[in-house]
């Protein structure tokens, strides 16, 4: 009889097949790995595996994870990854049956995403400018400013996850380009417009490394990323863009805590929907392929229709 194959063995198989069917970039897949990899260490305390276990097992460590005061959102997350592992199991063979079919998930509220204002984020683009163009700072110092100015303008110009943003190729910066290529989730691409202050701002953010080819030390204009990071090889950090938009906001006089890139972009699509865009054309642009995700700002459209309603239809109370 063939001995069983091992929870790390099936996690790597399960990650091959995200990544070969389904396009499954970096990001998901280590998201999966750390899920299923901390599913497998509670099965193994007590005495299972991903091939033997059963439902209330399953149940069990749902169960574990709230007890450990996980969030709602983080054990959907965790038997979604549960889910997937166990249907994959199922379409192998490995297993002839999926315990985890019958699960139910948490009930979850339906969260609002985080938004600034329109007031918030002028509050911010104009700091950010200000510190760019401050005569007393380091040639160096300046270049960070102008490149955290140029990563907001284009985040907020065009809502971009933070992972394309900041792997965004040097060609994108074309002169006069209207659309720039985007490469999102599952390397699908979509085409992306600028308005003219983040086209400035890529001018003018690139002119300053051109100017740093003269310092033989500084590498930032040899690069083939946008964005590169200071003193390393390869792009900006996801991580350091979100220290120095915290950092960023502090210095507008807005609360940290409330600022990061993801509530930017969410600030890109509730502002347009605000202002009359169509959800299906955000839909587009925020690079979501169901339009379910895109409803999570359909609080904005019912809002601005009531308004709609409220001041322009005749039998309104005035």
């Amino acid at each position: 009889m063939p001995a069983k194959p091992s929870d790390a063995k099936l996690i790597g198989l399960f990650l091959d097949m995200l990544a070969a069917e389904q396009g499954a970039g970096p990001n998901t897949l280590d998201a999966y790995r750390r899920d299923l990899t901390d599913f497998s260490e509670f099965l193994g305390r007590v005495g299972h595996t991903f091939v033997d276990a059963q439902t209330q097992t399953l149940r069990d460590y749902l169960a574990a994870l709230d007890t450990r005061g996980f969030k709602s959102t983080s054990v959907a997350r965790r038997l979604s990854a549960m889910r997937h592992l166990y249907r994959f199991l199922l379409n192998e063979r490995i297993r002839g049956d999926d315990p985890a079919a019958i699960l139910s998930g948490p009930k979850r509220g339906r969260g609002l995403p985080k938004v600034l204002s329109i007031a918030d984020v002028d509050r911010m683009l104009r700091r950010a400018k200000e510190l760019s163009e401050a005569e007393d700072a380091s040639p160096s110092k300046r270049l960070r400013a102008l490149r955290l100015y140029c990563l907001l303008e284009v985040l907020y110009a065009t809502g971009l996850r933070t992972s394309e943003l900041v792997a965004l190729p040097r060609s994108a910066a074309k002169r006069d380009a209207r659309m720039i290529v985007v490469r999102g989730k599952g390397n699908k691409e979509r085409l992306v417009p600028l308005n003219e202050a983040s086209r400035q701002a890529m001018a003018d953010y690139l002119a300053a490394t051109e100017a740093a080819k003269a310092d033989k030390k500084n590498s930032v204009a040899a690069s083939k990323w946008l964005f590169p990071s200071f003193g390393e090889s390869g792009h900006l950090t996801r991580q350091h863009f979100a220290r120095d938009l915290k950092e960023l906001a502090v210095a507008s006089g807005l609360q940290a805590r409330l600022v990061s890139p993801h509530v930017l972009r969410h600030a890109f699509a509730s502002h347009l929907l605000h202002n009359g865009a169509d959800l299906r054309i955000v839909q587009t642009l925020l690079g979501h392929t169901d339009i379910s995700t895109t409803q999570i700002y359909t609080h904005v459209v019912e809002e601005r229709l009531k308004s709609l309603v409220r001041d322009l239809h005749p039998l309104a109370e005035k």
